[in-house]
């Protein structure tokens, strides 16, 4: 999973079609689970589910929504989105039944069940009302012209059935696209003149991990050597096609699958793109959660072309290399998910660090970005590192990652955890002569492994051991499973690099690392913040702490629009005219002026001229090799 959190770019629904009865004589443990949502029987943003499990030979069974889905690191419930469970005998009645848990349904008399019935309201339009809704990329939406499924959020699990195989029934207006990452039986139209698209999945695993969208979508194809490609776009405003990503996305996932090499741990990769038209209840977690051969990301209709490419490159890359780790590497705690009570592995320096460090290096790499670019990202994850805990352990942390204090240090794994793969990157090379790095070792494990095999997660760390160097054993010691803080310096030094002061480029937003704008005491104003004084456009035009903005281009800038603002202020480029008001000790002041580029005062990464031979051999091998 990859947020963006605004202002420093941090990133299913299913419905039962009509009813269908099995025979009583069909075992439960024998039979597929079938599934079915009916999309073209909405009522109150809700998506009635029928779940007909078959034949059970006991008195109590219990149904359950996943409290924690893989990829999110945090508790959803999504049994708060079930509304009007019932469960139906065979002649027609309910069942007594009890909710032992906001997720959990004991069922009694269960040798009587036929079917469950209910219907799951959506989570888009309740995100700006409610507290701790899911993330986005992880919740539901349910439109008139689109319907973001993601299926864990509609279809439960028997807790006695987790292993048996779904049969999943959607029916939806013949006019709908859909696009799906489950595999597709098959499709035929119904009594009702609408159309039921059966899939198929193995076990419970297989329907988490699938979501899908249906509606008005545009959708684009292609291959990617023997990847099959699907990118399916919803627009609500129509500003953005598949078309007009697409050869962004494709020219990024060609030199990604070059970047892994031989690595073909899927057939199929879906990207399911949500933009939010930034309306009062649209979606505004952006960013994607990751799937094992799909990823669901949620971004702003209101993006430029050029600001949505660049966080498709961002976001879209770091879910595509999960390919790798954890489809292809990955501990049991992973391939086993308890979706009520799961145990967390050691390794998310790994799953999200290492995946994100890959996400920026393989544009340097394969000259998607200059080095100069790359040095910029790598200190940029530095500075944004030092917002959390440096001296946590990140094995502690990981294995923790639901309860405080860990919780609030997770989204340093895309920071301090991708700079964690880059150390191991560059000890590896500085110890193989520049002929092994980090990526030859996650190749390794996937071969020994793959999709099927988890490995023990206690002994992890001595098999890349095993594989590397005993200065490796020390940096996990140290500062993976130790508290340790990095010097990046003593890293940097291996590839013959420096840190010194310098000019940085920044945007219109940021200085330092942190944000230039701050809310007022009460919440209800927007101030600049000393960080302004080390950004070089406003401190040019004279603005200081505690000036307060009035309005942008003739906009007034209040606590309702103030998203949006700052969302515009982040896509301003140089050459833009613009006109702000601002205030200080009660006197308005005006700035008329055509934007420049703005630069921070802060630290830089250089190479010198004096170089060794040695120093060149394994500084090409890191970039380039």
């Amino acid at each position: 999973m990859k947020k963006i959190i605004l202002l420093s770019l941090i990133s299913l629904i299913f419905n039962s079609c009509g009813t269908i009865r099995f025979s009583k004589e069909k075992d439960a443990k024998k039979t597929n689970i079938v599934s079915k949502l009916d999309l073209n029987n909405i009522v109150e943003d809700r998506i009635p589910v029928e779940i007909n499990p078959g034949k059970f030979n006991k008195d109590t069974v219990v149904y359950k929504m996943p409290r924690v889905v893989q990829g999110t690191y945090s508790i959803s419930n999504f049994g708060r989105f079930v509304k009007n469970f019932k469960p139906i005998s065979y002649s027609g009645k309910v069942l007594d039944f009890s909710s032992e848990d906001i997720n959990t349904w004991k069922i009694f008399n269960a040798n009587n069940l036929d079917k469950i019935i209910y219907e799951v309201e959506d989570t888009f339009d309740i995100e700006n009302s409610e507290d701790d809704i899911p993330f986005s990329p992880a919740g539901t939406n349910i439109e008139d012209d689109n319907f973001m499924l993601n299926l864990f959020a509609f279809i439960g699990y028997f807790k006695s059935l987790q292993n048996n195989s779904y049969e999943l029934i959607v029916s939806s207006n013949e006019d709908y696209k859909k696009s799906s990452a489950l595999k597709l039986v098959s499709q035929e139209s119904n009594t009702k003149g609408f159309i039921d698209s059966k899939y198929f999945a193995n076990r419970y695993f297989d329907i988490a991990d699938n979501p899908m969208m249906y509606g008005d979508l545009d959708v684009e194809e292609f291959m990617v050597e023997d990847i099959k490609i699907v990118l399916s776009v919803y627009s609500p405003n129509k500003n953005h096609t598949a078309k007009s990503l697409v050869k962004t996305v494709e020219k990024m996932m060609f030199a990604q699958k070059k970047y892994l090499g031989s690595i073909d741990s899927t057939s199929r990769y879906d990207i399911f793109l949500y933009l939010s038209d930034d309306k009062e209840d649209s979606p505004t977690g952006l960013g994607a959660l990751e799937h094992h051969n799909s990823t669901v990301v949620v971004l702003s209709d209101s993006f430029s072309e050029e600001m949505l490419a660049k966080s498709m490159i961002d976001i879209v890359a770091h879910e595509f290399f999960h390919i790798l780790t954890p489809l292809s590497v990955h501990s049991e705690d992973i391939h086993y998910f308890d979706y009520d009570k799961p145990t967390f592995s050691k390794h998310l320096w790994m799953y999200e660090g290492v995946v994100e460090y890959f996400a920026q290096h393989f544009q340097v790499n394969k000259n998607l970005i200059n080095k100069e670019e790359f040095y910029e990202v790598i200190m940029d994850k530095i500075r944004l590192s030092n917002r959390y805990d440096d001296f946590m352990s990140f094995t502690n942390m990981s294995e923790n990652v639901l309860d405080e204090p860990y919780a609030s240090n997770y989204y340093n794994v895309y920071q301090k955890g991708a700079l964690i793969g880059m150390c191991l990157d560059i000890i590896i090379r500085s110890e193989s002569n520049g002929e092994k790095g980090i990526l030859w070792v996650m190749k390794q494990l996937s071969n020994k492994y793959g999709k099927q095999k988890p490995f023990k997660d206690d002994l992890l760390f001595d098999e890349i051991i095993s594989l590397t160097y005993p200065s490796v054993k020390l940096f996990f010691e140290n500062h993976v499973q130790g508290n340790i803080p990095i010097n990046y310096n003593d890293f940097f030094e291996k590839v013959g690099l420096k840190v010194v002061e310098g000019n940085v480029k920044t945007n219109f937003m940021r200085s330092g690392g942190g944000l230039i704008f701050k809310a007022g005491e009460d919440n209800d104003k927007i101030y600049f913040g000393s960080n302004v004084a080390n950004n070089s456009f406003w401190s040019d035009q004279g603005v200081v702490n505690d000036d307060l903005l009035i309005s942008i281009d003739n906009v007034q800038v209040t606590m309702e629009n103030v998203n949006t603002i700052l969302r515009n202020i982040y896509e301003w480029e140089p050459g833009r005219d613009i006109y702000v008001v601002y205030e200080r000790d009660g006197e308005k002041r005006e700035i008329k002026t055509k934007l420049v580029q703005s630069y921070m005062k802060d630290k830089v990464i250089i190479e010198p001229s004096d170089l060794s031979d040695q120093k060149k051999i394994i500084l090409n091998s890191w970039l380039f090799n």
